[in-house]
């Protein structure tokens, strides 16, 4: 009776979770043939008129080489209306950007005569393809492997030249971060570009590597490109460290015409991580994770409002990760530690409040066996579970979800990982995946599992204003023959919006999915 009980009771939860209706419509554009069968989405971006532009990188050849970019321009009824061929292979694809009517594309490319790497923005016109070359910056050093490597956990310092690119959230300007160190020359230079390619601020950094090295992650940057806040790790030199202790702590750097201001938020007990920062009505504000020993498992959350000019703290909290959160995640084993979370993207609301979301991220290494009976070394790349909170406008925290999913991928991690939109206090969080349907336990515990279809299903996760979680598939992968990018789509805030990009193959569409 008791076990009866108990499946009638998960079958209701089951279905409570599921009936909710979601405010989410889905249309499908036009399937086109694609004549370029492998490829990269590297740029996805509104083209001012209500239309979209996006960027491919293509490979052929029988063993696959990068050979250009394929420029595709939709309108807004996700029609095809023109596709440009931008042959050119050499060089490292940073970003890409859309401003003032122009197509910018910056690159890193090596110059063997000149014994250089270089900084180059491509740019064009929409209504006429024809890309002019612009040089930005060049430094000398001799070629190294993966200069432009972004390692969460443990950067590589030691190769000689190493360089950082990150972007504001809008776009308005980007930073250029380039450490070169050979025997006693240790040099550090930070540079802010304007969209338009002109140069705002240089900084020399070499004083602040003298005893620690820099790995930067977040920028925000100020409207008025006056100020720029960098978030990074600072990993400590000439220490003893135990296999488990960590190397490093998180700091804050400011940069303006006046010099350069650091910051460091560590305390006895409280080590942060993965902090962000975000510049909201003339507040500096940096929310993340701790951990209360220096090893790699996280407790809570943690929250700094900051004076922007001296870089004072104003106010500080530490919120430990809340019973519903521990058990959505791990159910009853209470001896799990939280570990492996890089941030995904943060939104401010009406009301100040902040909605952060992370995903539980990491590579793992393994040999296999070739075709030819050699041994060759493979890197898998884990998308796994997602983690939400909610964080008033004093740095307490309202709630925390943690939304269990498990993805592993060798190649593209665009059908991977999730991309989530914030409406009306509402966060949506949407996935792809082979399931029919995530496995529902009791108190809203989801849990979806890649699968092993071919096709795969689009789900939305929401989450609401008191952190209540429910689910709905929104695409029937018997619907869409072609799966979803779904972490890298192009967002409209403004009329609740978002498109993906679709493909397999010689097959592409886009998908419009529009939240009321």
């Amino acid at each position: 009776m008791q076990k009866k009980c108990l499946f009638v009771g998960l079958l209701l939860m089951s279905f409570l979770v599921r009936t909710q209706e979601f405010p989410v419509d889905h249309t499908f554009g036009e399937k086109y043939n694609d004549r370029y069968k492998y490829s990269n989405l590297v740029t996805i971006t509104d083209d001012g008129y209500g239309g979209t532009i996006l960027v491919r990188a293509y490979f052929t050849g029988l063993v696959l080489q990068p050979k250009g970019y394929v420029i595709e321009q939709y309108n807004k009824d996700m029609k095809l209306v023109s596709e440009y061929n931008y042959k050119i292979k050499g060089p490292e694809f940073v970003d890409g950007y859309l401003k003032n009517g122009q197509l910018y594309l910056l690159f890193l490319d090596y110059n063997i005569e000149a014994g250089t790497y270089e900084y180059w923005a491509h740019r064009s016109p929409l209504d006429t393809f024809s890309f002019t070359k612009e040089k930005l910056l060049s430094f000398p050093s001799a070629p190294v492997q993966n200069p432009l490597d972004k390692n969460y956990y443990n950067r590589n310092f030691s190769s000689g030249f190493t360089t950082t690119v990150l972007f504001s959230e809008n776009k308005n300007g980007f930073i250029i971060s380039t450490h070169y160190k050979k025997r006693k020359n240790n040099r550090h230079d930070i540079y802010l570009f304007a969209a338009n390619l002109k140069q705002v601020l240089y900084q020399d950094f070499s004083s602040e590597v003298e005893e620690k090295n820099f790995a930067f992650e977040r920028v925000a940057i100020s409207n008025d490109l006056s100020k720029v806040f960098i978030t990074g790790k600072a990993y400590f030199k000439k220490k003893r460290f135990t296999a488990l202790e960590r190397k490093f702590q998180y700091e804050l750097i400011q940069l303006s015409a006046q010099g350069i201001k650091t910051h460091s938020f560590d305390a006895p007990g409280k080590y942060s991580e993965s902090l962000t920062p975000i510049l909201n009505k003339g507040n500096l504000i940096c929310v993340g994770f701790y951990a209360d020993r220096k090893d790699n498992r996280y407790n809570g959350l943690s929250y700094f409002k900051l004076d922007p000019a001296s870089l004072a703290v104003k106010s500080r909290k530490y919120n430990p990760f809340s019973e519903q959160f521990m058990f959505d995640k791990f159910g009853q084993e209470y001896d799990k530690s939280v570990k492996n979370l890089v941030f995904k993207n943060v939104t401010v609301t009406s009301e100040n409040s902040i909605l952060f979301n992370a995903e539980e991220y990491f590579v793992t290494n393994s040999i296999q066996a070739n075709s030819s009976g050699g041994r060759l070394r493979v890197e898998r790349f884990h998308h796994n579970d997602i983690v939400s909170a909610k964080i008033d406008a004093e740095g307490n925290m309202v709630w925390a979800r943690n939304i269990n999913k498990s993805e592993v991928t060798q190649g593209d991690g665009d059908y991977a990982s999730y991309s989530a939109f914030t409406k009306n206090g509402n966060t949506y969080f949407f996935i792809s995946s082979a399931s029919e349907n995530p496995q529902v336990l009791n108190k809203e515990r989801i849990i979806f599992k890649q699968g092993l279809s071919r096709n795969r299903n689009v789900f939305v996760i929401q989450l609401n204003n008191e952190g209540k979680m429910s689910y709905e598939k929104i695409i029937d992968a018997k619907d869409a023959r072609l799966p979803l990018k779904v972490s890298n789509p192009l967002k409209d805030e403004t009329n609740g919006k978002m498109l993906f990009y679709a493909k397999r193959g010689n097959k592409k569409q886009l998908v419009s999915v529009a939240i009321q």
